[in-house]
């Protein structure tokens, strides 16, 4: 393995028999769960292009540095600081940061060659941005998956209007409300995982890799890589356990069925029953009537989107809605109260959903630009 540089990513490539490369990035802040700033995006996307046009490399790697995290989510504290600075107004910081990494997450989605995330220990919010843009998404013993936009004020993006509405039942609308955090199991069966290996299994799979009789083509090298992770993982499934959310797939779909208030007050109620042997559902509901009411709109709002939208509407859709939540919304208090001051005692700026005045969540749906200015008008 050859190394190129010791940045905040790092990368290199595997050597294979033949002169094919299979190219690996490694989010490199361990100290910060390799949370992703715009450095990161900005260095992923010039790479990761490079090795898309590079006819030798037949393969993308992503993992995380240390053994804690794949990927945390988004180093969000220089749009806070924007945000503030700014009260009301479009930032920015806020449309360069989201601009970037939708457009890095699209790129991952369409990229052709095979790309790999080895999803192990914790991967939230922008980390599953990039895992769900992967064609080959492991998970592991250790993986903890969430979306947890609802805790600062957010709402789940990086692509989640597209994959969250296309897993099973209402799972992705509760996913979305409670900032559940899925095993490997939960991961499998809504699909945001489609692959299970052991933690210690990496050695394995980086030798297997290298050893690959890889092909110019890159339809066939991605139908010999899945036949070499479903060999490796085949032993594996049974560790994984078994999904919470497929067990109670039945409740979950009743719970988050109706309108928003129909769903707190079920929720609600729920709660006033002891929920002791279902610790992780009473996790997931004390943080979703703890969140904020605009997000939890927002969620309801965004699994009413068609299936129908493309990939690219869906981040041109979200890049709007997540700058005017950075202007308009709950986002500064919510990153102030978990990340900032860190007291976990939001003051959202409203006491729940039915304050919500009438046009409000729709108004943060209107774009800020003319699409001819959009930023991301030149998807497709």
């Amino acid at each position: 393995m050859s190394e190129v540089n010791s940045e905040q990513v790092l990368f290199s490539t595997l050597q294979t028999p033949s002169t094919k490369r299979i190219g690996v990035a490694t989010l490199n802040i361990e100290k910060a769960l390799n949370a992703l700033n715009l450095n990161m995006v900005q260095l992923l996307a010039a790479q990761l292009s490079a090795w898309q046009k590079d006819d030798s490399i037949v393969a993308v790697i992503l993992d995380g540095a240390g053994e804690k995290a794949f990927c945390a989510g988004g180093d969000v504290r220089a749009i806070h600081q924007a945000s503030i600075a700014s009260p009301g107004e479009v930032t920015q910081s806020a449309t360069e940061f989201f601009s970037q990494e939708y457009q890095l997450d699209y790129l991952l989605h369409t990229f052709g060659k095979p790309v790999i995330v080895w999803g192990d220990g914790i991967v939230m919010g922008g980390g599953l941005g990039l895992m769900a843009g992967a064609s080959h998404r492991i998970v592991t013993e250790r993986s903890r998956i969430a979306m947890p936009e609802v805790t600062i004020g957010l709402y789940p993006d990086v692509g989640g209007s597209y994959f969250l509405n296309r897993m099973p039942g209402k799972s992705g609308l509760f996913l979305g409300m409670t900032a559940y955090n899925m095993s490997a199991s939960d991961a499998l069966y809504v699909g945001i995982g489609n692959y299970y290996l052991n933690s210690d299994h990496k050695g394995t799979l980086l030798a297997q890799l290298s050893q690959l009789d890889w092909q110019d083509d890159a339809d066939t090298n991605h139908q010999l890589l899945s036949y070499m992770l479903q060999s490796i993982s085949a032993g594996g499934l049974a560790q994984a356990g078994v999904s919470q959310l497929e067990q109670h797939q039945s409740l979950i779909d009743e719970l988050m069925t109706g309108s928003l208030v129909d769903i707190q007050t079920k929720v609600q109620q729920l709660q006033k029953h002891v929920l002791e042997d279902k610790p992780w559902l009473a996790k997931a509901l004390k943080t979703m009537l703890a969140g904020s009411p605009i997000s939890l709109s927002l969620v309801h709002l965004q699994s009413s989107f068609s299936s129908e939208l493309s990939l690219a509407q869906c981040f041109k859709l979200e890049l709007g809605l997540s700058v005017n939540c950075c202007a308009k919304a709950d986002f500064s208090e919510g990153v102030r109260a978990l990340l900032i001051d860190k007291d976990r005692n939001p003051k959202w700026l409203f006491s729940d959903v039915a304050a919500i005045p009438d046009g409000f969540v729709a108004s943060l749906l209107q774009s800020p630009w003319e699409e001819s200015l959009h930023p991301l008008k030149d998807l497709h």
